[in-house]
């Protein structure tokens, strides 16, 4: 009588590689002494904006997965593989909601909120730290020289109990600027 053969379980290749944020948090959990507090969130907050970059990468690659698999152009291995890779960030984010409230109390709640605005926030930086190379770049494709003016936030007005006032020169002294005002009215 023939032995049954046996197939081993498929294993499919990750779709997304290590983690290496939750294994900073894991190694600081563990390391002696054990670390600040501060540290230990600071580290469970980049944990948990590496997890929403996987949410948004997964809510964005399935459904085109989706039709290619549909469509033939795809293996099953593939398809299998997101499908663990979205199980293993549920389980994930339970594991990092947990911790947060392990913190403080209804944290696990915001968390991944916070997450998000911080990744938003370095988007936005990025952007914003790029406009002088974007800059000189269009001035070297179009061959035109830019005027340089400084990007700078717009000045404060002075405040008053009551809200925002505008100036009329005289906060600094300007009585002259201030008669000129008067006499224009």
């Amino acid at each position: 009588m023939a032995q049954p053969i046996l197939i081993p379980p498929q294993s499919y290749e990750p779709y997304f590689p290590s983690h290496p944020e939750r294994n900073a948090y894991v190694t600081l959990l563990q390391s002696e002494p054990r670390p600040s507090d501060a540290l230990l969130k600071s580290a469970l907050v980049r944990r948990a904006m590496a997890d929403v970059q996987r949410v948004i990468r997964i809510r964005e690659d399935k459904p085109a997965l989706q039709n290619l698999l549909q469509k033939g152009s795809i293996g099953d291995d593939i398809w299998n593989s997101i499908i663990n890779a979205e199980k293993e960030l549920e389980v994930e984010i339970m594991e990092v909601v947990g911790e947060a409230n392990s913190f403080v109390e209804g944290w696990g709640q915001v968390i991944f909120q916070t997450a998000n605005e911080m990744l938003a926030n370095e988007r936005i930086r990025a952007v914003f730290e790029n406009i002088p190379a974007a800059r000189a770049e269009l001035e070297r494709k179009y061959e035109v020289k830019a005027k340089h003016t400084a990007v700078t936030a717009p000045p404060s007005l002075p405040r008053s109990s009551n809200g925002p006032t505008l100036s009329t020169g005289t906060e600094n002294g300007d009585v002259d600027s201030a008669k000129k005002i008067k006499k224009r009215k």
